[in-house]
């Protein structure tokens, strides 16, 4: 899978004011609303790995989504995290079909610059795009760990990605780079979400709903808490989507199965370096 916008592809060797604007070009292109190929209804997740025989699946359905029917065929969502060695970038994607695992690959590079809050995606995505370039299925969606339009110029990783590669995406990052939630998120309970709206900081009118804060696990016992997931969309997904497809791919941990196993494989791959 190659780059549909190579002009767009982040180049560590810029200056970071010429980041910034390419950031801001980025933005520009980017859709932050729905145009998928597929039914969000379609969506499942599986706590199942490459060596488990036994998976658990659910799927997301309502009125207005229906459960898809026989002659329907279920998106290719795609989790892509990395992990660090050094100097070198590991990126690694796993590509997933009703929860099954049906692809894995990654691409090893070397790093430019180091991490700046807001410039993730200049630091990553060179890897990033190799990575997709060994990839031979196509995704419908792609799960970055990350930011997408919870950004101060509305063009995080997911952002960045989604558009280079014309592809729908969805940024989740465990914190919150900008953005005010409208409700505290302190000890909130399993399933609970509230919006994200743009402040003084976010390249866009103050107000607008950017993402969500949405907790994704919680302990029963009370007396130890888990933080919540911040969730935006990338491209070609709004925000209220976006949640509902992180909240259907969930399993039995914090992160969703596509970038939880993306995760793991990247460890795995780094493991063997």
């Amino acid at each position: 899978m190659h780059p549909v916008r190579p002009d767009l592809v982040p180049d560590p060797t810029l200056s970071r004011s010429t980041m910034e604007e390419l950031q801001r070009e980025i933005a520009a292109e980017a859709e932050f609303t729905d145009r998928l190929s597929f039914d969000p209804a379609t969506v499942t997740q599986s706590t199942e790995s490459l060596t488990s025989t036994d998976s658990t699946q659910s799927t997301l359905t309502s009125a207005e989504n229906p459960a898809p029917t026989a002659n329907q065929e279920s998106p290719i969502i795609a989790g892509v995290d990395q992990a660090f060695v050094d100097d070198t970038a590991i990126s690694a994607i796993v590509a997933l079909r009703d929860g099954d695992i049906i692809e894995r690959t990654h691409a090893v590079t070397e790093l430019s610059v180091p991490y700046i809050p807001g410039l993730l995606s200049f630091r990553e995505g060179e890897a990033i795009v190799e990575a997709f370039a060994t990839l031979d299925c196509e995704p419908d969606l792609a799960c970055f760990d990350g930011s997408g339009r919870i950004h101060y110029r509305q063009a995080g990783l997911a952002t960045h990605m989604g558009v280079v590669f014309d592809i729908p995406a969805i940024g989740i990052a465990k914190s919150l780079l900008c953005g005010e939630p409208w409700e505290s998120v302190e000890n909130r309970p399993e399933g609970w979400r509230t919006p994200i709206e743009a402040t003084g900081r976010v390249d866009c009118p103050a107000g607008t709903i950017i993402g969500y804060a949405y907790q994704s696990r919680q302990y029963e016992s009370g007396s130890r808490h888990i933080n919540p997931l911040y969730v935006s969309p990338g491209h070609r997904v709004s925000a209220e989507t976006t949640v509902d497809l992180v909240a259907a791919l969930g399993g039995g941990y914090k992160l969703p199965e596509p970038t939880r196993l993306a995760d793991s494989y990247a460890d795995e791959v780094k493991s063997d370096r």
